[in-house]
């Protein structure tokens, strides 16, 4: 039985990249920016250097394969992601011939959404491992969705199920990335979220916002906001409920329609903590119907990124038809 495993999170900000030994967890990290508006090749280039790296680190003939979370709807074999909507002129691309062409190797490549990717990472060794049933939703670049559903990956039909990004909360609303309007994305996706930010602080003349950019608005982004919102900025802490609120108004959807109550919550933009996740806990039994709103829960995910590298890691080690019930 091979020992290690490499996990790729290919985000639209940053690549990540980990090698994973299936006893002792991390060993060795990587990350490069992702690029994307250099094009396709250049992320997938991106994207095997990293797995390059990685595998000339890694003890020899150890590694059982490479498995990669990537935003996207994925295909039922788990080899080909298409329209990622934060990646621009990926439309249909098979990620496994990609990998083991560049990469010179026949090692098993697994892939899989990035949110079901962070829920399998979640339910092993994060906030989820004490359920059987979880939504996961991670909030980055864009906004992903995952279903844990009695120990396994919700997948759908095709392999696209979970998509909570691209619900809508209002049908008016601004376009997400996808082109869905008034999807939760065109929200709490981190360009959008920083812009609404920057239009609101003309309210607030006196945010220490301003002072932690150093007067450059263009550089404000959930990190800014989350330091201020620690040090009381009302500006701050404003932008971030309002996030919460949004964010409990599409957990409430979800809840309805799966009935499943407990909801972890990953991603960048999560670091922000009890000042986005309370104002959602706040709010969420507005959006739930009666009969469902007993136990309902939202936790963090702590292990941060490394929920998502440990799930590709784990798609590795268990192959493509990976679920959280194989141990």
């Amino acid at each position: 039985m091979s020992s290690h495993a490499i996990g790729i999170d290919i985000g639209g900000t940053n690549l990540k990249a980990a090698l994973v030994a299936r006893d002792e967890g991390l060993l060795e990290r990587a990350e490069c920016p992702t690029e994307a508006h250099r094009g396709p090749q250049h992320v997938e280039s991106q994207i095997a250097g990293l797995a390059a790296d990685l595998l000339d680190a890694a003890p020899p003939d150890a590694v059982a394969g490479i498995g990669i979370g990537a935003p996207g709807t994925v295909n039922w074999d788990r080899t080909t992601v298409s329209h990622p909507p934060n990646i621009d002129g990926w439309t249909s691309v098979n990620l496994r011939s990609v990998l083991r062409s560049r990469l010179g190797t026949s090692l098993p490549v697994i892939v899989e959404n990035d949110a079901n990717v962070a829920a399998l990472g979640s339910a092993f060794y994060g906030a989820g491992r004490h359920v059987d049933s979880f939504i996961m939703i991670t909030l980055g670049t864009g906004v992903g969705g995952g279903i844990i559903y009695q120990n396994k990956i919700f997948r759908g039909s095709t392999g696209g199920a979970g998509e909570i990004g691209h619900m809508t909360i209002d049908y008016e609303g601004p376009f997400a990335n996808s082109g869905v309007s008034g999807a939760i994305e065109g929200y709490l996706g981190q360009t959008f979220l920083t812009a609404h930010a920057r239009d609101q602080i003309v309210n607030y003349p006196e945010s220490m916002v301003r002072e932690l950019v150093e007067g450059d608005l263009d550089q404000l982004s959930p990190r800014v906001l989350y330091e201020a919102a620690t040090q009381g900025d009302k500006f701050a802490r404003a932008i971030l409920a309002w996030a919460g609120h949004k964010l409990g108004c599409v957990l409430g959807s979800a809840v309805n329609l799966l009935d499943i109550r407990t909801i972890v919550v990953g991603g960048g933009v999560s670091a922000a903590g009890e000042y986005i996740l309370a104002p959602a806990r706040d709010v969420l039994p507005r959006f739930v119907t009666p009969g469902l709103r007993n136990d309902l829960q939202v936790h963090q995910e702590g292990l941060g990124n490394e929920a998502s590298l440990l799930g590709a890691a784990r798609l590795a080690f268990q192959g493509k038809d990976a679920q959280v019930g194989t141990q």
